[in-house]
């Protein structure tokens, strides 16, 4: 069974302590078995501080990262002041340096500074919370920040931004590993949704309408149910009862996107389902999913996905 290690250090943030547990723990096969085993260690096996009002007590100290297929590092809350080698703690650094070669490592937000720090990311792609992103770049030249990421793989090492995207991120290994099938079951276990995209923007700021405006949420939901066809603009402003000007502008507010943009990514969500789930040819699913042409979908799905329909089929069909 696939060993998925959680190396928690004193101060870690309860939020992403808990996201490998709870994903790795929800995935089971068509028995109902579990896929993989989760534990959780400390540098030295002792109680660990939290980042809030309370000690978690492990069972394991850092021997056990020399078995783990996947080893699972959690952010803390003074990981941003490791801006070299020599603030890195010691048992910290020694318990990252039994990380066995062919383990895959994931570093879930603030955690990207410990790996940076024992040199486990230089010359490679990374990213880290959106707000600290300059900092990590100023800390660690020679490491390539992804600035506007959820995730990024480099090789066996993955790195998240804040918070929930440690959820995407472990999804993602999860659907590498089993399949979009059990990948998915894991979100409806826990409520998330089943897939974001990698390169999708870490924040956007949108601001909230004010009362009296009206929300477009129920003309996406319309969208939505009209994927397969074209979706004007201005067929859209009308559905919401808004002139084009306004209709596109509080589409952004809401979603962060233009309308263009928000369709395009709805249709290649809708793609990716029936590629997973349906022998439909390549041209039926582009026909459903309303991008018209087998051409057009592969120039899509490629731009979000750096994958032709066809490839992904073969890697996620269930």
């Amino acid at each position: 069974m696939h060993r998925v290690v959680v190396l928690a250090s004193q101060g870690v943030l309860p939020f992403e302590l808990s996201i490998a547990t709870r994903l790795f723990g929800s995935a089971l096969d068509e028995n109902g078995e579990p896929l993989y085993e989760v534990i959780t260690c400390s540098p030295d096996g002792h109680p660990v501080r939290t980042a809030a009002d309370f000690t978690i007590t492990v069972t394991h100290d850092a021997s056990v990262l020399a078995t783990a297929d996947t080893i699972v590092i959690p952010a803390g809350e003074h990981h941003a002041n490791i801006t070299g080698p020599e603030q890195l703690p010691e048992d910290l650094a020694a318990a990252v340096a039994l990380v066995p070669p062919a383990a895959r490592i994931v570093a879930i937000c603030l955690a990207s500074y410990v790996l940076a720090a024992a040199g486990l990311l230089e010359g490679c792609r990374a990213t880290t919370h959106w707000k600290r992103t300059e900092h990590f770049i100023a800390s660690y030249p020679a490491i390539e920040v992804e600035v506007d990421v959820l995730y990024v793989q480099s090789g066996r090492i993955f790195t998240s931004a804040g918070a929930a995207a440690g959820i995407d991120l472990c999804l993602q290994l999860i659907r590498i590993d089993h399949g979009s099938r059990v990948a998915n079951d894991v979100a409806r276990r826990c409520v998330i949704p089943p897939w974001r995209d990698g390169g999708q923007a870490q924040y956007v700021e949108r601001p909230v309408p004010h009362s009296d405006d009206s929300s477009t949420s129920g003309t996406r939901t319309f969208a939505l149910r009209h994927l397969q066809r074209p979706l004007p603009v201005a067929e859209l402003a009308e559905h919401a009862g808004m002139s084009r000007r306004t209709f596109t502008r509080r589409f952004r507010a809401e979603v962060g996107q233009s309308v263009g943009e928000w369709l395009t990514r709805q249709r290649v969500e809708l793609a990716r389902a029936l590629l997973e789930t349906t022998t439909l040819p390549i041209d039926q699913v582009a026909e459903q999913a309303g991008f018209g042409s087998a051409f057009t979908l592969r120039d899509h799905f490629r731009a979000s996905l750096g994958t032709s329909p066809s490839q992904y089929r073969n890697s996620f069909h269930e």
